[in-house]
């Protein structure tokens, strides 16, 4: 049985020196040989301008109140992204983090507002579903619940996209040409979901049981990545409609802690948008699943 994870500021930061190329740092090859790729600690050091002691128990997680000059410093020393940064900011000291929870300790309601299902029911040319940070689809529109999975015809925990991505191998291949770089992507974005909310027990079960079950996810998971789910395209392999090709809006509902409103496009009369008009036409309307 595996564990709940945990955040951990020792593997992430090991996997972040790792990835970089001293020699593109300007840094000396040394006298020895390296044995592990990437920056060693004290290289590490010597960018961030701190002292190995002290970094290494930065890496330990041995240095409870980390100011944010010393942070800011380490950042730029490991060439962190910003969804990484934040990553790091919400593992040093939990105060610095959003405040996104609420009095239960979990990421915000499972029910979704009436005006957001209005919203996403008015949108009838636009696929848009609505999901937690564990990834649960919580409502959807007509399209929304037909460009990949039939929604309405899974039971509410199997309405999960990481669980059907990385549990169901089968059928989210044929759906997704890009599958595994989908999967790093979708494994990097449940991490920064873990550092906001590391308290959230549907969140922490879903990452124990992909890790029990799909060695992909674990190996995408030791990557130790992190991106922030915001935007970008995605190419989908339909069953009816064929090949899609449609940018993806995920919009964080800030009334509603933990939820965030997906969307999809299409470029205005490409193809793409033509097998969206078919899909539409060929689809009985879904209703919403009620409260």
């Amino acid at each position: 049985m595996v564990t709940r994870p945990e955040p951990d500021i020792s593997a992430f930061l090991k996997a972040r020196r790792a990835a970089l190329d001293p020699a593109e740092l300007g840094l000396p090859a040394g006298i020895n040989r390296r044995r592990v790729p990437g920056l060693r600690r004290e290289e590490a050091a010597q960018l961030a301008g701190i002292s190995v002691d002290y970094y290494t128990r930065i890496e330990q997680g041995r240095t409870p109140n980390i100011s944010d000059s010393v942070l800011d410093a380490v950042a730029r020393a490991l060439r962190l992204t910003d969804s990484e940064y934040a990553y790091l900011r919400d593992l040093t000291l939990p105060g610095r983090r959003t405040p996104t929870t609420g009095t239960t300790g979990t990421t915000g309601s499972q029910q979704v507002r009436q005006g957001i299902r209005l919203l996403i029911d008015a949108m009838e040319d636009v696929p848009a579903y609505v999901c937690s940070a564990a990834m649960d689809v919580l409502a959807w529109n007509t399209l929304g619940g037909l460009i990949t999975y039939d929604f309405a015809a899974l039971e509410p925990r199997e309405r999960n996209l990481a669980r059907l991505y990385f549990l169901d191998e089968e059928q989210s291949r044929s759906l997704y040409p890009e599958w595994e770089p989908g999967g790093e992507y979708m494994a990097a974005t449940l991490r920064a979901d873990v550092g906001r909310h590391p308290d959230d027990p549907a969140l922490g079960a879903l990452i124990a049981d992909l890790l029990e079950h799909s060695a992909q996810f674990r190996r995408c998971w030791d990557q130790q990545h992190v991106r922030g789910l915001c935007y970008g395209v995605k190419h989908i392999t339909h069953p009816v409609a064929g090949e899609l090709w449609l940018h993806y809006e995920s919009l964080p509902l800030p009334s509603d802690p933990g939820q965030t409103l997906v969307t999809f496009t299409a470029e205005p009369g490409s193809p793409t948008e033509k097998a969206l008009r078919l899909l539409a036409t060929r689809a009985t309307p879904q209703p919403v699943p009620s409260p």
